[in-house]
């Protein structure tokens, strides 16, 4: 009932302050341990619907900013310096997104999750595939000191993507946000000043990765 109850509170606050969806809190409080976003960058958010972490980054940036999202489910127009696509992140290669934003990402966020089987293993390794692959598009699309924020299940293969992610960065956490059901096997990696710059946004680059 406690576990409920808290639920409930996160629930109503994100309906008072305007969000499809409690999951907001959860970057407001990693971007306020890390201060990823800024007025005028250029974000990118994968699995962006019902678009809560959108909204937040919109904001976050501003109107000199950009905030580009991707999901497979058509998420409401915002207008303005937000764009958002429908379509799978598998299918979708980077200089797509690299001409929507009319250049690199200062900050890449992903709170894509599989179609849950209930299988936790199952679910852990899909879940570490959308990230891998979220972690491929910051190769050609994160500016060098940017950052990248993605949502992994707990399970086996956590430690090699934490591994490859600090290949990457000159910092990776592991945050579990306040705001995170305490039954929930989610948490999230955070990689802070990516260490090389960008490659050149095509699909020939990219695959060859």
């Amino acid at each position: 009932m406690a576990r409920k109850r808290v639920s409930d509170h996160y629930t109503k606050r994100a309906r008072e302050q305007g969000y499809a969806a409690r999951s907001v809190f959860k970057l407001k409080e990693i971007d306020s341990k890390h201060r990823l976003f800024r007025t005028g960058q250029r974000v990118l958010d994968l699995g962006c619907a019902p678009g809560s972490w959108l909204k937040f980054i919109a904001k976050r940036v501003g109107s000199k900013g950009c905030a580009v999202g991707i999901d497979r489910t058509e998420v409401s127009p915002m207008g303005g310096h937000v764009k958002t696509i429908a379509g799978d992140i598998f299918e979708t290669e980077a200089h797509v997104f690299f001409d929507i934003a009319g250049g690199h990402f200062d900050v890449i966020t992903s709170d894509m999750a599989p179609d849950t089987c209930g299988n936790r293993f199952v679910d852990h390794v899909r879940s570490v595939e959308l990230c891998n692959r979220a972690l491929i598009l910051t190769d050609t699309l994160l500016v060098e000191g940017g950052a990248f924020v993605c949502k992994v299940f707990d399970g086996q293969d956590l430690n090699q993507l934490v591994d490859d992610m600090r290949s990457r960065f000159t910092t990776v956490k592991r945050v579990k946000p306040k705001s995170t059901r305490s039954e929930s096997v989610e948490l999230f990696l955070v990689g802070v000043s990516k260490k090389d710059p960008p490659l050149e946004p095509d699909s020939e680059q990219e695959t060859s990765r």
